[in-house]
């Protein structure tokens, strides 16, 4: 059975949500916990907190055994965008795209 965890409107990029997810995806739980633990990335927090969900999701919800889980699959879609204005020379101004993330995990039994 595949449990799954979504952080909805993340304030990280996708782009750089998913340098993260391509490492922890096919690991064990723990071993993506430590990748993402000791990550110097801001989306690594992130996604450490929703492997941490999908994981206590597993052996709460589903009475999965938690030393057998291991990441599935994992993406991470583009959420709403805030546009923002920022002055520029001559009287102009510039958009400002501030991009957020929908990160989502799904663990399953070994």
């Amino acid at each position: 059975m595949d449990v799954k965890a979504t952080a909805k409107t993340v304030r990280v990029t996708p782009r750089k949500a998913r340098l993260v997810l391509d490492l922890i995806r096919g690991k064990d739980v723990d071993e993506a916990l430590a990748i993402c633990r000791f990550m110097p990335n801001q989306a690594a927090a992130a996604v450490g907190k929703v492997v941490k969900s999908a994981a206590a999701n597993a052996t709460n919800n589903h009475q999965m055994d938690g030393s057998k889980l291991y990441v599935k699959a994992c993406y991470a879609d583009e959420g709403v965008t805030m546009k923002r204005w920022m002055p520029r020379a001559k009287g102009s101004a510039s958009q400002i795209l501030k991009r957020t993330s929908h990160i989502t995990v799904v663990v399953t039994e070994k």
